[in-house]
């Protein structure tokens, strides 16, 4: 399959394009993020938002472009916004620069906090009983047994890239759940 064959196809919402184009680009993305961030976690993290908004968005792709600056432009800009976060957040927590001491705060848990985050949890549980089964178990290995993409992909018997790519659409599906309920 030829780049412009798979955008056209990505386009039509074919998931053999996303795959092809995700297999393609994957490394490229990947190598930029880990130059920008030097920390894997946070470098596949980005990566794996930019093919996520790069696919939502895939319509509005111009042909005039390469596809490959069209996705390393979005994950730059995901990037960006990212450390401006992280910036506002830690302006944030530094207000009162001008006292030479520092206010501790306890940040555990309320009676009330850990009732909501049960109730919380089990609301969670609940929708993503709803999901397929191959979702489900993704998820699990992912977020509660908290494995890495290489051990799922062993534990599971898939490449990789089908993982992150079952794990993205797991989200995605359990995100709509969510919002739906």
């Amino acid at each position: 399959m030829e780049i412009k064959e798979a955008i056209k196809k990505a386009k039509n919402k074919e998931q053999i394009a996303f795959k092809f184009l995700l297999d393609t680009y994957w490394n490229d993305v990947y190598a930029f993020q880990l130059k920008r961030t030097q920390n894997e976690n946070d470098a596949e993290d980005i990566t794996i938002q930019s093919f996520s908004k790069a696919f939502d968005k895939i319509a509005t792709y111009n042909d005039d472009y390469k596809f490959k600056t069209w996705l390393i432009t979005i994950s730059k800009n995901i990037h960006i916004d990212l450390v401006r976060k992280q910036k506002h957040s830690i302006r944030n927590t530094s207000k009162d620069n001008e006292a030479n001491y520092f206010e501790i705060i306890d940040d555990s848990p309320t009676p009330e906090d850990k009732i909501i985050t049960e109730q919380n949890l089990a609301n969670l549980l609940r929708d993503i009983k709803k999901l397929k089964p191959h979702y489900q178990k993704v998820i699990n290995l992912r977020f509660f047994q908290e494995l890495s993409y290489k051990e799922i992909s062993e534990e599971l018997n898939e490449p990789i890239n089908n993982v992150k790519v079952k794990l993205l659409r797991a989200k995605k599906l359990l995100a709509a759940i969510i919002t739906k309920s």
